[in-house]
């Protein structure tokens, strides 16, 4: 299942700022960035326990905020870039 993972951590303390780097560090474990508080995921149902249990255990629940979105369909129909896009296909050959 593909899933966008957003999440807007507060770093106004050293212990936010620890949080902010964890939490993308979860999220890198398991997609890719794509920008600053936003990764792209592709994982199956016990990866997505794993990530939402990982992540539920790391954030503040009084001050961070963090959402999974599941795209139905899969990236290729659900998502429009405009821009730069420095999404990577692993799926795809990577040598051409």
């Amino acid at each position: 299942m593909d899933l966008v993972v957003t999440y807007d951590v507060n770093t106004e303390t050293q212990a936010g700022r620890r949080r902010l780097r964890k939490v993308a560090q979860i999220c890198q474990n398991y997609g890719q960035r794509v920008q600053l508080s936003v990764f792209e995921c592709r994982v199956g149902p016990l990866e997505m326990e794993r990530l939402r249990n990982e992540l539920e255990e790391t954030i503040d629940d009084s001050s961070d905020s963090l959402r999974i979105y599941k795209l139905s369909g899969g990236r290729d129909r659900v998502v429009v870039t405009m821009g730069r896009d420095t999404y990577v296909n692993y799926d795809d050959p990577l040598i051409g």
